[in-house]
């Protein structure tokens, strides 16, 4: 009997723990919402955020790939509703947004990994470059080995947080009760900075849709999994958060020196080591997981002429997009030296725009398309789905208003944003020029 071929395709489990480690991979990151948000909203926006600025993307992410689960994901649904220069904007704006991004993780995996290493703060550069590079090579590899190494990467990232959950039941200085939840006193520009740094740990749900040609049975297996990982997300922030709440460990402490801060305050210097390996595994696990992703935005649109027509050449053996992840790999590392906040605010700023373009394109594809079989459907109208998007909308503003209000630090990075985003029609001048010369020869 001949063999059974060997599936290349990732399951619905395998698919939870690449969407965790895309848009989550632990709370890693989430450190300064106290500091930022103080002691009473910090947990009222841990829980508000999300369903305000996630929940509406999560819906608009199921219906759009029930329609039209392909290779190219956001792009592809931009591109068909609103036509080839809105699915430009749409590509070319995650691309950007997704190499700021990326940038963060090395950094992050040093910060963390100096809990054992002092040393590696004054060898950054060299350290990030071999994540980036060894994190490149496990992408040309395939998804499946993404996959596999995610779920790996997973127990070393949440397992030291459930010994986190024991130590801190077991210790008898935290506080039994909660402040009240208020925003009243909450100055306008902390409350930017607390919804950025909870945005940012909360967005990429629209970016786990481009490898969908490469999933078993996708439109099944995103709707369990993309479920079953916020899930996952929110649950994992507000335990966490809340220990650290009612731990009594100072703000600004927990900001500066992070997660392995509260280990060694409730467990031990054990504890903190725990955490810092999880912190590291984490970093690794996102930036894997990310420039997966991103990795296939080129190749589409390299096949409709939008960018060369190298970035669709394919490895011979492992049938990835090797040349996207090498170019992916090499702006990242011109890169690895912004600051974290700054990052932080590009980021999410670059990736609301983007989501916005995914926004219009459901409300399009229900006006124009509305018999079209969906296998998951928003059960709301045109109308109903135009109130429903407000609320994404409103968080957007409010945080980047805030950042204009702020100091000087908080405003050069939001009017880059601003910059970087219209660098999209720029460019697409420069293709329809170079389209019309290619025409007249």
């Amino acid at each position: 009997m001949p063999a059974k071929p060997v599936s290349k395709k990732i399951r619905p489990l395998q698919l939870i723990v690449i969407i965790f480690f895309t848009v989550s991979g632990g709370p890693y990151g989430l450190e300064s919402l106290i500091s930022y948000a103080g002691s009473h909203a910090a947990l009222l926006l841990l829980l508000v955020t999300p369903m305000l600025w996630d929940v509406p993307a999560i819906l608009t992410v199921a219906e759009l790939n029930s329609m039209m689960p392909m290779e190219g994901g956001y792009y592809q649904w931009v591109k068909n509703a609103l036509g080839m220069r809105f699915g430009f904007y749409e590509g070319w704006w995650t691309w950007l947004y997704t190499f700021i991004d990326l940038a963060i993780y090395p950094v992050m995996f040093i910060q963390y990994a100096t809990f054992f290493f002092p040393w590696m703060e004054q060898y950054q550069i060299p350290v990030c470059l071999v994540f980036v590079w060894l994190s490149a090579l496990i992408n040309i590899l395939g998804i499946v080995q993404v996959g596999r190494a995610s779920m790996v990467l997973a127990v070393a990232v949440l397992g030291p947080f459930v010994v986190l959950v024991i130590a801190a039941l077991m210790h008898h200085s935290l506080s039994a009760h909660l402040p009240t939840p208020s925003v009243r006193h909450l100055k306008f520009p902390a409350l930017a900075m607390a919804l950025y740094t909870v945005m940012w740990n909360c967005l990429g749900w629209d970016n786990v849709t481009t490898y969908a040609g490469e999933v078993e049975k996708p439109v099944r297996s995103y709707l369990i999994s993309v479920f079953g990982a916020f899930a996952i997300v929110i649950m994992v922030y507000f335990v966490v958060i809340l220990i650290a709440q009612q731990s009594g460990i100072n703000a600004q402490t927990l900001s500066d020196n992070r997660f392995p801060a509260l280990g060694e305050y409730i467990g031990g210097h054990w504890l903190g080591g725990l955490i810092a390996i999880g912190g590291m595994a984490s970093a690794m696990g996102i930036y894997t997981a990310v420039l997966l992703s991103v990795s296939r935005i080129p190749k589409v649109m390299a096949d409709d002429k939008l960018l060369p027509s190298a970035l669709t050449r394919l490895h011979p053996k492992y049938n990835t997009p090797y040349l996207s992840i090498i170019i992916c790999s090499l702006v990242v590392s011109l890169m690895i030296l912004w600051s974290f906040d700054e990052l932080l605010i590009i980021d999410v700023t670059v990736y609301g725009a983007g989501l916005f373009l995914e926004y219009a394109t459901l409300i399009k594809m229900r006006i124009r398309e509305p018999d079209t079989h969906r296998p998951f459907k928003i059960p709301l109208g045109v109308g109903g789905l135009l109130v429903f998007l407000i609320l994404p909308t409103a968080v957007y503003f409010v945080a980047l208003g805030g950042a204009f209000s702020s100091t000087e630090q908080a405003i050069k990075p939001a009017i880059f944003a601003l910059l970087t985003l219209s660098t999209a029609e720029l460019f697409w001048q420069i293709i329809n020029l170079r389209r019309r010369f290619t025409l007249k020869r």
